[in-house]
């Protein structure tokens, strides 16, 4: 007699309301990651989501896995902004200049003390946003070079430095006070990338390899 062999089992799907109940999570993360920076009480993140602490350690286990989620929504959100950017059959430097704007309204100067945190900064998850990001941006910003209207001594790494810097509230100013300038002051930048350059930039072009955490 021959014992019927079990057929494998499909992994369960989560559910939608539990798909919806980790989203919540990570958009109140990244917003009180950006208000009160990475060390914002998890109990604090899960009274913004509408959520118990328990459903928040359900899918974070800990402190470095929420962040790292974090990390990689906000570089995810900021790819699909350069695709947006890379479609666009128009002008290739306002497709370009809407790239940055969308950006810096992700926030991408929060990731800043985020990245440079204890957690592992080599995670595969995290090194393939990251890659995913500095493809996609270096391909708007070789488009706009080779339509001629981008400066051709600037990089990927300068790009994104400025980007960060500018969305960036000053020293002993409040969040909302400083996003009041950003978009302004990141014109005054785009204007200064387009060609012909008026000055020569002391130094090289940055790129995204100089500014990765080394290995140890």
């Amino acid at each position: 007699m021959q014992t019927a062999t079990p057929a494998p089992r499909k992994a369960a799907r989560p559910r939608a309301d539990a798909l919806r109940n980790r989203e919540r999570i990570v958009v109140a993360a990244r917003e009180m990651f950006v208000e009160h920076g990475p060390d914002v009480p998890l109990d604090e993140i899960a009274r913004r989501a509408g959520v118990g602490n328990a459903t928040v350690y359900r899918n974070f286990p800990d402190r470095d896995s929420l962040v790292r989620e974090v990390v990689c929504s906000v570089m995810d959100r900021t790819a699909r902004a350069a695709e947006l950017a890379l479609a666009e059959s128009g002008d290739a430097f306002a497709a370009l200049e809407r790239f940055v704007h969308a950006a810096a309204d992700e926030r991408i100067s929060a990731l800043c003390p985020m990245v440079s945190s204890t957690f592992d900064q080599h995670h595969p998850d995290l090194e393939a946003a990251r890659e995913r990001v500095e493809r996609l941006v270096a391909e708007v910003m070789d488009r706009a070079r080779s339509a001629g209207q981008l400066r051709p001594d600037v990089g990927v790494g300068d790009l994104m430095i400025a980007v960060s810097q500018l969305s960036r509230p000053p020293a002993g100013t409040e969040c909302p006070q400083g996003d009041r300038f950003v978009h302004r002051h990141l014109q005054l930048f785009l204007d200064g990338l387009r060609a012909p350059a008026r000055s020569r930039l002391p130094g090289t072009a940055v790129t995204m390899e100089d500014l990765r955490p080394p290995r140890d």
